[in-house]
């Protein structure tokens, strides 16, 4: 089969002028998509909740398995020749209808995720291993044709938006072009060397690929415009059958006029389905270099993988993570709950929102540490959850010496403990979050309030959870309270109302 052959079939339509009224339509510009605003429904939710999960759970053996599997010397080519056989027999294409999804639930795990304080939901519609998980109309390789035979975006649409949530979908498919052409390589050395691997058998050519040079990670380098073409006719088709409240792509926007068309589309569509509102929310991210396509400030909302700012940010943005790895793996270390709740708490302080992947088994159970985790949140939420839910940032974001970089991937170098405080803001209250628990009876100074840098004034301090008022008093280097005499209300931070501070 060609290249031109695998250009998708079929035809979608675009959103006129008509269908938007109250709103002037978006055109596939910069200018025009400047106009974009980040909706209410998103600054206000927060905390949102991913499902990261596909054939890739199969494996058990972590993220970029249909990648790694086919790189001799990799962790995951030799777990899946010991497991499964050698990639040029078994392939890629044999793990997929091993991933039957059995035990999938998404109302039992939709009414675990609202427990723990999620607003919105991301489903994973398609990661870089070219696989659709819903009924694709170009696509053959897709979840209702193969694999567990179920629409997977579709029910985790109808799960979340019957448990009152925002739902959204994340693709990954621009990089899949180069990301996946390493099942065309060949072992270097050892019986099998120079025997090609499954990839580059002409059978599987519209899944694998045609033959082509770039494996690299990032952004294909020479893109050929049929797979631009298909890229936006999938991921439209997503749009239009399954009309998510967010859409986030895993880097900038690709492929220049076919990614604004799409963003257009996207856009144009929202303000159809809500009268002229613009509800929709973009997730793209900002990378140096043109590595993984374009951003531009304004069109979109800012998406930070694994990291988070160093400041109070001018616009609402997103740091995406996830509790493990992106896919269940039996070497990955877990966050704790209190590293997540502190990380959430420092995002929102930075007028972001976090969302969080929580890792399934290939039967779509979760693992067992994800669990616990939602649990602990399910916990911390009904007592903290106004510090969070509906907050803006305050004038400053917190003190202390937990202090981060910005940037992403820069997680794993965020430390706090009980000197960090993070503020937040609703209505004329500021609360103190503290990321940690000073001690019971202990006096404790916020200098963002002490009267040399500050010239409000402080009503009443109450510690959620606990009844009754706490004492404090104002000197110029801080505002002094005084804790209770009692054990902390929550486990892994509390959160002090400074009621009146906002004014």
């Amino acid at each position: 089969m060609s290249a031109s052959c695998l250009v998708c079939a079929g035809s979608f339509r675009f959103v006129d002028a008509s269908e938007t009224e109250r709103v002037e339509r978006f055109e596939p510009t910069w200018e025009s998509l400047e106009r974009y605003e980040c909706p209410e429904w998103f600054r206000d939710a927060k905390f949102g909740i991913w499902s990261h999960w596909g054939p890739q759970a199969v494996p058990g053996q972590g993220d970029w398995y249909a990648r790694k599997m086919y790189i001799e010397g990799e962790r995951a080519y030799e777990w899946h020749l010991a497991n499964f056989g050698h990639p040029s027999k078994v392939g890629y294409k044999d793990i997929v209808p091993l991933w039957k999804a059995e035990r999938f639930d998404p109302d039992a795990l939709m009414e675990r995720y609202v427990q723990a304080g999620a607003k919105y939901f991301v489903a994973l519609a398609v990661h870089h291993d070219n696989f659709d998980l819903w009924h694709s109309k170009h696509h053959r390789w897709n979840a209702v044709e193969m694999g567990p035979r179920k629409d997977i975006v579709g029910l985790w649409a109808q799960a979340a938006r019957r448990h009152g949530l925002r739902f959204g979908v994340s693709e990954h498919l621009e990089r899949s072009y180069n990301w996946f052409n390493t099942n065309k390589g060949a072992d270097k050395q050892g019986p099998m060397a120079g025997v090609p691997y499954d990839g580059a058998n002409p059978e599987w050519v519209d899944f694998y690929f045609p033959p082509h040079d770039d494996t690299g990670f990032q952004y294909p380098k020479n893109a050929p415009e049929w797979w631009m073409k298909q890229w936006q006719a999938r991921i439209v088709d997503l749009l239009d059958q399954h009309h998510p409240d967010l859409l986030y792509t895993d880097g900038g926007v690709p492929f220049g006029r076919y990614g604004r068309e799409l963003m257009a589309h996207f856009y144009n569509s929202g303000l159809a389905r809500h009268g002229g509102r613009q509800e929709v929310v973009y997730n793209v991210k900002r990378r140096i270099g043109g590595t993984h396509g374009e951003f531009v400030d304004g069109t979109a909302t800012e998406n930070v993988e694994r990291g988070t700012m160093a400041d109070i940010h001018p616009e609402p943005w997103q740091c995406d993570t996830t509790v493990a790895d992106w896919f269940t793996s039996a070497h990955y270390k877990y966050k704790t709950a209190p590293e997540i709740i502190h990380l959430l708490c420092d995002v929102v302080s930075k007028n972001g929102n976090l969302l969080l992947n929580f890792t399934q088994y290939a039967d779509g159970t979760l693992e067992p540490k994800a669990a616990e985790i939602l649990d602990e949140l399910a916990a911390w939420m009904p007592v903290n959850g106004d510090a969070i839910f509906g907050t803006r940032p305050w004038r400053v974001f917190g003190e202390g010496p937990g202090q981060v970089a910005g940037g992403h991937f820069n997680e794993k170098n965020t430390k706090f403990d009980a000197r960090d405080v993070r503020y937040t803001l609703k209505g004329d209250d500021v609360f103190a979050i503290l990321l940690g628990w000073p001690g019971a009876g202990r006096e404790l100074d916020l200098r963002a309030f002490g009267s040399r840098a500050w010239s409000g004034e402080i009503e009443r301090v109450q510690l959620l959870g606990h009844s009754g008022d706490l004492r404090f008093e104002s000197t110029p280097e801080a505002l002094r309270v005084r804790l209770p005499d009692t054990a902390a209300p929550t486990r892994h931070a509390v959160v002090l109302r400074l009621q009146g501070a906002g004014r």
